[in-house]
C-alpha cells in the first residue's frame, strides 16, 4: 500500500484530505506540525509527502528540504499564497507539485495520482518503486540506487533486499529468509550463506558500521528492514 505523509495545521482540511486518500485504499499519515511531519518521514516509509507551507512551528519549505536531504520522495507543496516568487522557490528545492487553496478534492486526487504515476507508482497504490531514506528499488528493473547512483549487487543480494524491503516494518526469521533466497537452480541456500550476503549487503548500503539504518537484526529470530 502507497504511504502518504500529510502536513497540514488545519485540522478540518487535514481530516478531509486524510478522509479522501484513505477511500482511494492509501495509508496516510496526517500531522498537524513541522515537528510531527518529521518524525514520521524519520520513523516510515514513506512514497508521497503533502505539505503545507506555513506550519505552527516551521514551514512546509523547511521540512522539504530535510526531506531532499536523505530522500528523492515525490513532493505536493499545499498554499494560500501562490505568488510566482514562492512557487518558483518551492520547485528550486525539489517539489513536484504545487496546489493552491482552496482546492476541490477531486482535483487534488488527480494531482497525487500524476505525482505518484511519474515517480513509479500505479493508481492502485501498488508501487514498482520503493523508496526509503537515501535508497531507492526499482522492482521492475531489479535496480537498487543509493543518492541516485546504481549499487551493483548480486542476484541473492538483492533477493534478499527485496524480501525485507517488501515486508518493512514486520521481522523476517532466518527460516522465512532462506525460503526467499533457494536460488532458482535449486540450490539450497545456507545459514552460513545467509549471514555472508547479510554482511555483504550492509558494507553496500551502511554509512556507519556501528548503526545500521537499513537492516536490523533481531537477535535469535532474524532481521528487519529500517526503523520498523
Amino acid at each position: 500500500m502507497t504511504t502518504i505523509l500529510i502536513v497540514e495545521d488545519d485540522r478540518l482540511l487535514l481530516e478531509g484530505l486524510a478522509y479522501t486518500l484513505e477511500k482511494e485504499q492509501y495509508e496516510v499519515l496526517a500531522a498537524g506540525s513541522y515537528r510531527e511531519g518529521a518524525e514520521y518521514f524519520q520513523s516510515r516509509n514513506i512514497q508521497l509527502a503533502i505539505l503545507d507551507i506555513r506550519l505552527p512551528d516551521g514551514s512546509g519549505t523547511e521540512l522539504c528540504r530535510e526531506i531532499r536531504r536523505s530522500s528523492g520522495v515525490p513532493v505536493i507543496f499545499l498554499t494560500a499564497n501562490d505568488t510566482e516568487p514562492e512557487i518558483v522557490a518551492g520547485f528550486d528545492l525539489g517539489a513536484d507539485d504545487y496546489i493552491s487553496k482552496p482546492f476541490s478534492m477531486e482535483v487534488l486526487l488527480r494531482r497525487v495520482k500524476a505525482v505518484l504515476r511519474r515517480s513509479g507508482e500505479d493508481e492502485a497504490g501498488t508501487g514498482r518503486l520503493f523508496i526509503y531514506k537515501d535508497l531507492k528499488i526499482d522492482y521492475g528493473k531489479m535496480t537498487v540506487s543509493k543518492n541516485a547512483e546504481e549499487l551493483k549487487l548480486t542476484m541473492t543480494e538483492y533477493r534478499l533486499l527485496e524480501a525485507l524491503a517488501q515486508n518493512s516494518g514486520q521481522v523476517m526469521t532466518r527460516e522465512m529468509l532462506l525460503d526467499r533466497l533457494w536460488d532458482q537452480s535449486g540450490n539450497f541456500v545456507d545459514e552460513n550463506t545467509l549471514s555472508v550476503n547479510v554482511k555483504r549487503l550492509r558494507d553496500k548500503l551502511e554509512d556507519d558500521p556501528r548503526n545500521f539504518r537499513y537492516i536490523k537484526t533481531v537477535f535469535g529470530i532474524g532481521y528487519t528492514w529500517g526503523d520498523g
